[in-house]
């Protein structure tokens, strides 16, 4: 049967690569949603070349120029992030693929899973923020979270036949981006073209500045907690800077499984879309004299101090996770518009998690509440 997807994200790094796997397989999928934030003109572009029941548009300014240029096309077009959040609970979709970026992906992520869907999530944020919430929902639901990240997928495909046998510790893989080594005086004179050239991953730019900064990683270990319910000590990262094991699992008896691959967004991707099985594919494959060592380092916490204070935020729990990303997320888009130094992305992050209030069972609401705070405060604190 083909199966029928929504991709939340359409026009970034993920969504267009879960297109590129959709277009290679057309008799397995058939895109029933897309949505994008604001770039209408290749959301219209995808429309007219996947045929989708539906679009939705964030930004509703834009509805009138999407809704024109579909009218023809027997297109339905809705705008909004509450239409984006309302979409996914189409009876016809079957599986909802989350590829937007940060805090914007957890309502309609939860609302996936009330309404029964599996989801292929590269939203690593709906973790970070309410990880415990959307974990216990899916449990409730019965819902498959499907990892999209390379980290996750790895880990996943690792523990595939090992669901009896107890994880000792999981290694989270890391490439050091385009920053490795350098010290705290070196980052200080970094500048945005330099943070927005990864050496091995092409994606979006706030993803990319996340990856420069080791705060994807951090997030990462937040994340994997959820997924694979651990503790934060099971949870260790290393820098590997050839990409190519994407991450791995230590057992009880010592041993450790790994899975590999060249870096290529669309492995992960297209296994969580055909998840249990794997299907055929002309990708480029893993050529080992191309990689002649493999290489592995401790990431300095001290320099990078992001993966510190997503442990911290990890281990003080409560609604420190949702601080943590929302101070981010103004902080990285501060440094995009060249109003932060690079550094000051850790010190404005550190300073809203001691400035916060702290809740230790936040619900809900109290993460939507947590989250328009930080921003506010993170937003007054670039103004000092």
């Amino acid at each position: 049967m083909i199966k029928k997807i929504a991709i939340l994200g359409s026009t970034g790094s993920i969504g267009t690569q879960t297109l590129e796997v959709v277009k290679h397989n057309p008799d397995s999928f058939q895109v029933e949603v897309l949505t994008a934030n604001s770039n209408a003109d290749l959301l219209i572009k995808q429309a007219i070349e996947f045929k989708p029941n539906a679009v939705v548009i964030g930004k509703e300014s834009l509805y009138k120029k999407v809704d024109d240029e579909l009218e023809k096309y027997d297109i339905k077009v809705y705008a909004g992030d509450d239409a984006v959040a309302q979409i996914v609970e189409m009876e016809s979709i079957a599986l909802v693929v989350v590829a937007v970026v940060g805090f914007a992906g957890l309502k309609p992520t939860i609302n996936a899973i009330n309404a029964g869907k599996d989801i292929a999530i590269a939203n690593k944020e709906t973790f970070v923020v309410a990880g415990e919430i959307v974990t216990k929902m899916a449990k409730e639901k019965r819902v498959n979270i499907l990892p999209v990240d390379s980290e996750h997928s790895a880990i996943f495909q690792s523990l595939a036949g090992e669901y009896q046998n107890s994880i000792e510790k999981i290694y989270l893989t890391a490439s050091g981006g385009p920053f490795n080594g350098m010290s705290i005086d070196q980052l200080r004179e970094v500048t945005k073209k330099q943070a927005l050239n990864h050496p091995n991953w092409e994606m979006g730019n706030k993803i990319t500045i996340d990856s420069a900064s080791m705060m994807n990683k951090g997030f990462e270990v937040i994340e994997a907690k959820w997924l694979f319910d651990l503790k934060p000590e099971q949870i260790d990262v290393v820098v590997h800077k050839q990409s190519v094991i994407h991450s791995m699992v230590q057992f009880e008896d010592g041993s450790i499984k790994a899975q590999m691959g060249i870096p290529d967004m669309k492995v992960p991707i297209q296994y969580a879309l055909t998840y249990p099985y794997r299907i055929k594919n002309d990708f480029k494959r893993l050529n080992f004299m191309d990689y002649p060592q493999f290489t592995f380092e401790k990431p300095n916490k001290e320099v990078f101090k992001n993966i510190q204070l997503a442990y911290d935020a990890l281990s003080s729990g409560g609604n420190t996770p949702c601080i943590l990303n929302a101070a981010n997320e103004i902080a990285v888009d501060a440094f995009l518009n060249d109003k932060v130094g690079f550094l000051q992305m850790s010190d404005i992050i550190e300073k809203c998690m001691s400035i916060v209030d702290y809740i230790k069972k936040p619900t809900f609401d109290d993460y939507l509440k947590t989250d328009m705070e930080t921003r506010n405060i993170a937003l007054s604190l670039l103004k000092k």
